[in-house]
This record gives structure tokens, sequence and C-alpha cells, in this order.
């Protein structure tokens, strides 16, 4: 699949496991439990059923796989990004190629045995952005998504509600299991990948998202994906 930066599949279901490589560019999943972003040499695991949009904020070029119901108790019970290998990049660029209208070769069939081993081995990746049922937390994270810089306080945030602060605090922990803090700067490193990828200046993404200075957003990017932007940057343009 390639897709255009700025290009959205709307909501959908697959009946079977979905599992999308992207092997160059940048692809946003999101789901009524969550959002997972996905950079290159990571793929992203979806269980059958699970509804979700796609978004592309940096041209994208993916492989696509779907794997049947019946066999995807072997993988991941919970939808996560996994970092692919170059074993399991392989597998999976040569079972995208395979013409399945004609009968499956034995090594197709070890193929598609491999991908179920290697995928139940990677831990998951720090990628996924939990979402709200809270419909007033849910409003409060939709527009944070709008613009990650923002700078209101959880006070601010608690006014707005016409709420207590302490009550904003336990509504955004218990509906999305992480601090109101903890989830905007997940929200603003996963945000910043896109202009990373873009070429613009680590000191200019750190201001656009949210932070003080360059080195305050190295330290939170090092700490989240255990990498430095500069390095993360330099991978993507090898």
């Amino acid at each position: 699949m390639h897709y255009p930066q700025g290009h959205v599949v709307p909501m959908h279901q697959h009946q079977h496991g979905h599992l999308i490589y992207a092997s160059r560019g940048l692809l946003r999943v999101e789901a009524e439990t969550g959002q997972w972003l996905v950079p290159p040499t990571s793929a992203v695991w979806l269980r059958p059923a699970v509804a979700h949009r796609l978004i592309v904020p940096v041209t994208l070029q993916a492989h696509g796989l779907f794997i049947r119901q019946d066999i995807c108790a072997k993988l991941p019970t919970t939808d996560c990004v996994v970092q692919v290998s170059g074993l399991l990049r392989e597998v999976i660029t040569e079972l995208t190629c395979t013409d399945y209208t004609a009968p499956l070769s034995r090594r197709t069939h070890l193929l598609g045995e491999l991908l179920l081993e290697e995928l139940g081995t990677p831990p998951p990746l720090p990628f996924h952005l939990p979402w709200p049922q809270d419909a007033q937390i849910q409003n409060v994270c939709h527009i944070l998504m709008g613009d990650p810089s923002r700078d209101a306080t959880a006070g601010d945030w608690a006014s707005t509600l016409a709420i207590g602060e302490k009550t904003f605090h336990r509504r955004f922990l218990k509906s999305t299991g992480m601090t109101f803090g903890k989830w905007r700067q997940q929200l603003r490193l996963m945000s910043s990948l896109a202009q990373l990828m873009q070429g613009a200046p680590i000191t200019q993404v750190a201001l656009n998202s949210g932070y003080d200075s360059h080195s305050a957003y190295t330290t939170a990017f090092k700490k989240q994906f255990g990498q430095s932007p500069s390095e993360f940057a330099q991978r993507q343009s090898a």
C-alpha cells in the first residue's frame, strides 16, 4: 500500500486480525480504546473486529496482512505496536508478495508459521496513547490532539469543565489509565515524530511540541523511546 501525506482511511473493521508494517513513512491508527503511532521498522497489530481509522501524517509505504481469526490466539491479546526485526521484515515482505489465488506452497505455510512465532516474541513498543471514554475528558483530549503545545494546566481544564482540580485528575486517570501530565507528554512526543521525519530542526520541534528547550525535549524523548530525537531522525534519513 502507498498512501500520500494527509490520506485518511475511514473507520472500518475486519473479521480477521490485521498486521500493518510501515516500511517507510508514518501511520497513525485510531480506535475507540486508543491511538497508535507506527514509525518505520514497526508494525501495528489489531485484533479481529477492532474498529479503526488510519491517518497518514507522512507519506507511507506499508505492507498489510490479515490473519485468520482461529489462529489469532497465538498472537498478542491486546492491540499494540511491535518492533519489526530484519527477519520479520523479510517474512512480511514475502507473504505480502504471495499469490493467494494459487495453491499455497509448503514454503508459504512455513513462512506463515514463522510469522506467528516472531510476532509472539517482541514486546510492545511505547507508541500507544489510551483514549478516554468519559465524554468531558475525551473533549479535552480532542482539543489537545489539535494543539499538543497548548499549555493549559489541569487546573485550567478543571475550571473549564466546572469541576474541582482533584476531580479532574481522578477522572482523567480513571478514564485513560494515565495521569494528565503523563498523557499530555506522551501525546507531545508522539506528535513530534512527524516533524522529525520531515526534517524540522530539533529546537523548533521542541518548541512546537510545548517544550521550553532542546534539552528538555531530548531528555523526555530519550526516556520514552530509548533514543534521542537526532538519532531517530538520522535513522529515518538513512
